[in-house]
C-alpha cells in the first residue's frame, strides 16, 4: 500500500469528521502515520478512531503487515499545511528562521509562500519551522 492509496482512503472519513489531513507518511517496515487537525476545536480520540477503522476496513493487516498511528498534529509539531496557518490566524506563533534567530507573535495572515507575524512579512522559504507559541 502506497501513500496515495492511504489518502485516498481516509480522505472523505476525515473531511466528515470536520477535519483535514496534515501528513500521512509510510515507513520502509510499513509503520503508518496518519496526521490530522480540526476545522473548528481539537481532534479526539473519536476522530482518531474513527479514521483508524476506515485504514483496517480498506486494508487487511494480515495481509499488509502494517502498524498504524493515528493523531492530532499537536502542539508540539511544526505546521506542515495552509490550513494549519490559516486555522491559526489570531493566535500566537513561534518561528524559527534560517540562521538561527527566533520570532514569536501573533501570526496575522498566510498564504503559500508567506506569513505575516506582528506586521513583518516572512517567506517560509527562510524559515526552518513555525510552531504554534502557548504562553504560560
Amino acid at each position: 500500500m502506497t501513500k496515495e492509496q492511504i489518502i485516498q482512503a481516509v480522505e472523505a472519513a476525515v473531511a466528515e469528521r470536520g477535519c483535514f489531513l496534515v501528513e500521512v507518511s509510510v515507513s520502509k517496515d510499513n509503520d503508518i502515520e496518519i496526521i490530522i487537525e480540526k476545522e473548528e476545536g481539537v481532534v479526539d480520540w473519536e476522530d482518531c478512531g474513527a479514521i483508524d477503522k476506515v485504514v483496517h476496513e480498506a486494508f487487511d493487516q494480515d495481509v499488509e503487515d502494517y502498524a498504524l498511528t493515528v493523531s492530532s498534529a499537536g502542539l508540539d509539531r511544526p505546521f506542515k499545511v495552509l490550513r494549519q496557518y490559516q486555522k491559526a490566524i489570531g493566535s500566537k506563533v513561534e518561528v524559527w528562521l534560517k540562521g538561527g534567530k527566533k520570532v514569536k507573535g501573533t501570526l496575522e495572515a498566510a498564504s503559500e509562500e508567506e506569513i505575516t507575524v506582528d506586521g513583518a512579512v516572512i517567506g517560509l522559504k527562510d524559515t526552518n519551522r513555525v510552531l504554534p507559541y502557548i504562553e504560560f
